[in-house]
């Protein structure tokens, strides 16, 4: 029971986008190695690593970071959307295939 009351849910921290920008230009501009960057801004590295690496994709597609990664975001929708579409009619071609046998 003790080790339940230790065990929290732990919350993703969410980041502002002009903080995301701003920490990619500082890399740009500063120099700086990436850790020290992130050091600064009281960030963890590897998300300085993963925010560089989504500008230089959006950059290369011409897009912003926001605009891709809602772009993603409702691909992923489409995707579970059209699973779920999939599903139904596969169960609905089994029903009609089982009360068309029940009929004859």
């Amino acid at each position: 029971m003790q080790s339940e009351d230790r065990m929290s849910t732990k919350t993703r921290q969410s980041y502002p986008e002009a903080l995301k920008e701003e920490a990619v230009r500082l890399g740009r501009e500063s120099g700086h190695p990436v850790a020290q960057v992130a050091r600064d801004l009281g960030i963890a590295d590897h998300l300085r690593y993963r925010w560089r690496a989504e500008q230089q994709a959006a950059e290369g597609r011409g897009q912003t970071r926001h605009s891709l990664r809602a772009e993603q975001a409702e691909l992923v929708r489409r995707r579970r959307e059209h699973a779920v579409l999939t599903q139904e009619r596969d169960f609905l071609r089994r029903a009609a295939a089982f009360f068309a046998k029940e009929s004859r």
